[in-house]
């Protein structure tokens, strides 16, 4: 085949779609020539732990937000590939909140097994991407890192897999500029070590706030206060927490909120998200967003409306991660292969809004579950990707749901059956809230009876 795919990250959502053609080219079939270019040293996109914050070594914006003691806040049932399980790499069942260690060791093994590696090249960095209408091909700008070097090269299509984790979005509270105390963004938190013993302000109520702050409060935090846009997250926290509405300005070390309330902090982390950030794209091709469950200007979620040889995958606001991309790179393959035929513009921009339609009527987090179910289900109806079953995962997030609210300490000692294997995971040696070693020897060791 003369046809040439750029995947940009070799992240999950980059590995999924070398995964999804490499399947095919095993089965003897032919496929299109795979470049994938990847700024860091090695895959595995946000998953790599970094010491580094700001710029690397290169002078790049670090990528990462990963940090030191994340385990995994969702059951790993619900995130497990379809075609290698978890009991398949670890050759036993394992505990359903591993740390960072061990879902990076799953993830590598999937991909090293499937042999992608030689179409990734790495410490390449895209620069520019530029669609010429004429021969209908993109021209792709890179810069080698290591040899300090820019080349730019054809493709056919382009798929953007650089996550949307990455870039934070960094508001200003007036009076920080003068607050005493340390203040970060949750893309440079690194260690909770850091916040023994200090009084922390954590302005925001996403799943990055929530598991910051309980990773500091493992670790020795003396207090967390949250404080929210728009509704306190309303879990049975512990002493010490407390929720308060929207940060209003500094005072020295007081922070002042909009209820009139205030409270005396050490240190301050914003959990504020993160922006669909693309500098490599022109403004005809970059796609503008907040998190949403359905982004608009995406067909399937997937691809780019007015030009679909452009495709994104893992743009979503995310429940489902790792076989979601899956779906959407098997889906974007067979496009690509002519197996799944586009429909007409007018076809695509209905689909779009009708889907865009059901996300705006999400009233909870069940329904968002059920929304984003019923988005995987579409795009596996339309492929071979093996077989998933998509409702067991749904309960088992309604699950993982309920159990944050009995216990948001507690949650991850909990325990899920696989929807490959129906084996239910076995406990952890260790609870949660007392496993402060997260390294891949100490989660998977078999504790001695003494032990």
């Amino acid at each position: 085949m003369a046809v040439r795919i750029a995947i940009i990250g070799a992240g999950p959502s980059g590995l999924a779609q070398l995964r999804s053609f490499e399947a095919l080219r095993r089965q003897g079939l032919e496929v299109p020539e795979l470049v994938c270019f990847e700024k860091q040293s090695n895959w595995g996109g946000l998953w790599n732990y970094t010491w580094r914050t700001g710029l690397d070594e290169y002078g790049e914006p670090v990528h990462g937000s990963m940090y030191r003691y994340l385990w995994s806040n969702g059951p790993k049932e619900c995130l497990e590939f379809a075609d290698y399980g978890f009991e398949e790499h670890f050759g036993r069942p394992i505990p359903s909140y591993p740390p960072r260690a061990v879902l990076h060791d799953y993830i590598m093994g999937r991909v090293e097994k499937s042999g992608v590696r030689p179409y990734v090249r790495f410490n390449t960095v895209v620069r520019w991407v530029e669609f010429d209408p004429a021969t209908r091909t993109f021209a792709v700008t890179v810069k080698d890192l290591v040899k300090d070097e820019m080349r730019t090269e054809k493709f056919d299509h382009v798929v953007v897999a650089s996550g949307h984790f990455s870039t934070p979005n960094v508001p200003y509270f007036e009076g920080v500029e003068a607050f005493p105390g340390r203040v970060m963004h949750a893309h440079d938190f690194r260690s909770a070590n850091e916040f023994a013993g200090k009084r922390i302000l954590m302005v925001g109520s996403s799943y990055s706030a929530e598991d910051i702050a309980t990773q500091c409060h493992k670790y020795g935090a003396q207090s967390v206060t949250f404080s929210y846009r728009t509704k306190p997250m309303g879990f049975k926290w512990p002493e010490g927490f407390s929720e308060r509405p929207l940060l209003q300005r500094l005072v020295g070390k007081v922070a002042h909120f909009k209820d009139g309330t205030t409270a005396e902090v050490d240190a301050i982390v914003l959990c504020t998200g993160y922006q669909h950030h693309f500098p490599f794209l022109p403004d005809e091709l970059r796609l503008k967003t907040n998190n949403r469950l359905y982004p608009l200007g995406l067909y399937k979620g997937i691809f780019w409306e007015t030009q679909p040889n452009l495709i994104y995958l893992g743009m979503q606001d995310q429940f489902y991660t790792f076989n979601m991309f899956d779906a959407q790179a098997w889906y974007a393959r067979d496009v690509i292969l002519g197996r799944i035929k586009l429909p007409s513009a007018a076809v695509m921009s209905e689909d779009i809004k009708l889907w865009r339609a059901r996300e705006e009527a999400v009233t909870n987090p069940f329904e968002a579950i059920d929304f984003q179910s019923a988005y995987v289900q579409d795009l596996l109806s339309a492929t071979d990707y093996p077989q998933l079953d998509v409702v067991r995962v749904g309960e088992l997030f309604k699950e993982w749901e309920l159990h944050k609210k009995a216990s948001i300490l507690g949650y991850r000692d909990h325990g899920y059956p696989s929807t490959l294997t129906g084996t239910v995971a076995p406990k952890h040696h260790t609870r949660w809230m007392d496993a402060m070693d997260d390294s891949l020897k100490a989660f998977l060791s078999v504790p001695t009876a003494a032990g």
